[in-house]
């Protein structure tokens, strides 16, 4: 008996994590087979200003549209697990610490890291302070992702400009978002009609 309701809990514990779109690589696939994320992004960008593209093409570079995302771990010797290098985690690969200064600052107390509407509000919301604290445009999705990535203090000190590897990373954030924002012109009419009661009729 005991064992059963063991393998229940396993099971029920395993059903909680959301699974990982098919096609990550096209933002209308994502947003037809996760039929609530399309709305959850849009009330993010309509909250901060932050264009859903941009959004989408960060939660990808960070996390790969994985719920429970976490950074590999250090290796010892090349073999030996290790601690990992953060405590990053879920679909934004929001910090611990910048997690709860977000829960404050926008009144989502007790927002997820591993819930994808939490987590593009997190984004919206980090690329709003960039904006803000930077200076950057929201439609400048390189410099919102190097800021994303350096933090604003960094970004404002150009640590970025040391790492050719970021610049690259940063330039292919900003490809990634005009794929979608291309991929969303042809399908966004009928993701806002499919919402809700409405998208009946």
């Amino acid at each position: 008996m005991n064992r059963l309701v063991l393998l229940f809990l396993v099971l029920a514990l395993g059903a909680c994590t959301a699974s990982t779109p098919r096609d990550i690589n096209n933002i209308c696939s994502i947003f037809r087979e996760k039929d609530d994320w399309y709305d959850e992004a849009a009330e993010a960008q309509e909250e901060w200003g932050s264009s859903i593209p941009t959004m989408m093409a960060i939660i990808y570079q960070e996390s790969k549209f994985q719920a429970d995302a976490k950074p590999p771990r250090k290796k010892i010797l090349g073999i030996i697990p290790w601690f990992r290098p953060s405590n990053s985690y879920g679909y934004s690969q929001a910090k611990t610490g910048t997690w709860e200064d977000y829960e404050r600052s926008a009144g989502r107390f007790g927002a997820d890291r591993d819930d994808f509407a939490d987590s593009v509000d997190f984004v919206g919301w980090y690329n709003y302070q960039s904006k803000k604290r930077s200076g950057i445009s929201l439609q400048n999705t390189y410099g919102l992702y190097l800021a994303y990535h350096e933090g604003h203090g960094g970004y404002n000190r150009a640590t970025y400009r040391q790492k050719q590897w970021l610049i690259g990373v940063a330039r292919k954030v900003e490809a990634r978002a005009g794929t979608y924002r291309a991929q969303l012109v042809a399908c966004e009419e009928e993701l806002e009609n499919s919402g809700g009661l409405f998208g009946w009729f």
